[in-house]
């Protein structure tokens, strides 16, 4: 009786140091739950919630604030809650119902009341004020640490079963309880601890959104960083219980494992032990054990086992490959080749493009060249008939500033002269442009107004004569 009250006891300790594992989430269920339609402390589709639970409380519902958040209609229906009333008239659109627990909605009221809206950093060289940015949480990447970590959790659950199973079948054997009699002061602890291990394993559950009711484009699963540091407690748990297992499925061989202290052997050098441990071979004055019964020209085979390190690095294999078909055929956590080349195809495009955009904007009069292409001829004549024909007409002849299609200049009829007076303008009334437009559009311009053909105007106004 007193061995009983002692698994029960040591039983109850694991299970409830277990269950402080699994506080619900306030702020991630908010995201996941009511961020959509709400915002803590401004209206959106759906009023703020701040200050929502104190309103219920005063008046006189705070009860009835659970089934408004479960089931809002049903509430409404029933006609007994005056502040459903009044909510439903906030919106046309009904609260859908929501599958969360009492708890959970603590949890979520509790964060609301102490949410602190993000702070702002003023600047000191000005008076401007800038929005301190928010980090916002990597769903994508929380999802696939997730998901091998759930791989891990699996791996020990099968491992635990796997252990728990042969210690039990141990403690149940015949054999094994006839040495129990023989030792039965020695092994009490020992089955006190197996009971209480065996008997606080609970079966818990992590709440995270399910698919279709994240955000639109969003993952299918949300998972906040809290809910991976208890998915690792977890595993750390459990890594234990399979360490601790071993140990004590050793501890029960050892008791009923008869001692042969005519083997006993004397100290052995670390590298030796090491090479046995490798190499796993029989001694030579034990090789005659494992002769094989055929013999060739007086040479015969020993029948050694395989290295252990080459059987384990067989085995890791196979677990490798059942993650690997997981990882990349199952879960689509990673990308196959086909799929990555076409990412990295993208972003080197992205790049490309962004350098491209770049060197085109260094050009200045030092350095702009003469455009043909028909794409830049037609961007620069739309230009040109936006900012320039109030001065210098539709076809370039001129009205209050000079003809563009002569060949007289004032300040030079080269690309880079043109490209120079357009961006800084003159002091004979020509205003800049660089503020309108950016390098290429001057560029692209200075090379329309090259290109427009003569036309009859004002008289030639300049001193610089453009050479045939």
């Amino acid at each position: 009786m007193k061995l009983l009250n002692n698994i029960l006891l040591l039983a109850a300790v694991f299970s409830l140091n277990l269950d402080l594992l699994y506080a619900a989430d306030g702020e991630g269920l908010f995201k996941s739950r009511c961020n959509t339609c709400h915002m803590v402390d401004k209206n959106s589709t759906g009023p703020k919630l701040q200050g929502v639970k104190q309103k219920w409380t005063d008046a006189g519902e705070a009860a009835l604030l659970y089934q408004w958040v479960q089931n809002s209609t049903e509430l409404i229906g029933s006609g007994k809650s005056a502040m459903a009333k009044e909510i439903s008239t906030f919106s046309p659109t009904a609260m859908p119902a929501q599958s969360v627990t009492n708890d959970e909605i603590d949890a979520i009221f509790s964060y609301i009341e102490s949410y602190v809206p993000p702070t702002a950093f003023v600047a000191t060289d000005s008076t401007s004020v800038i929005s301190t940015p928010t980090k916002a949480t990597d769903y994508k990447g929380n999802l696939s640490i997730f998901n091998w970590l759930v791989v891990l959790t699996l791996i020990l659950i099968i491992a635990i079963f796997v252990l728990a199973g042969t210690v039990i079948t141990l403690i149940k054997s015949e054999f094994f309880r006839n040495k129990l009699k023989q030792i039965s002061e020695k092994a009490s602890i020992l089955i006190i601890t197996t009971g209480a291990l065996l008997l606080s394993v609970n079966a818990n559950a992590l709440t995270f959104i399910g698919p279709g009711e994240g955000p639109k484009d969003g993952t299918w699963l949300l998972v906040e960083s809290t809910d991976l540091m208890a998915v690792i407690i977890i595993d750390i748990i459990l890594l234990v219980v399979v360490l601790y297992l071993r140990h004590l499925f050793n501890q029960m061989m050892a008791m009923v494992k008869p001692k042969d202290v005519s083997t006993k052997i004397t100290s052995v050098p670390v590298i030796k032990k090491v090479n046995q441990v490798l190499t796993d071979a029989v001694p030579i004055d034990l090789e005659h054990t494992i002769l094989l019964e055929h013999e060739y020209d007086g040479i015969q085979e020993l029948d050694n086992n395989l290295p252990p390190w080459w059987v384990w690095g067989f085995y890791a294999t196979i677990v490798f490959s059942f993650i690997y078909f997981l990882n990349y055929h199952i879960l689509g956590v990673s990308d196959l080749q086909i799929k990555a080349y076409d990412k990295d195809v993208k972003v080197a495009q992205k790049e490309i493009t962004a350098y491209l955009n770049k060197m085109a904007m260094n050009v200045d009069e030092t350095n702009a060249t003469l455009l043909r292409e028909s794409s830049d001829l037609s961007t620069g004549a739309s230009l040109f008939a936006a900012n320039c024909v109030a001065c210098h007409k539709s076809n370039g002849e001129g009205e209050i500033g000079p003809n563009l299609t002569d060949k007289t200049w004032i300040y030079g009829y080269d690309i880079k002269d043109v490209f120079k007076t357009i961006k800084y303008g003159t002091t004979n009334g020509m205003p800049e442009h660089s503020s309108k437009f950016n390098p290429v559009q001057i560029q692209q311009v200075a090379s329309f107004v090259l290109s427009l053909p003569e036309k009859d105007g004002l008289a030639p106004n300049g001193t610089i004569i453009e050479k045939e």
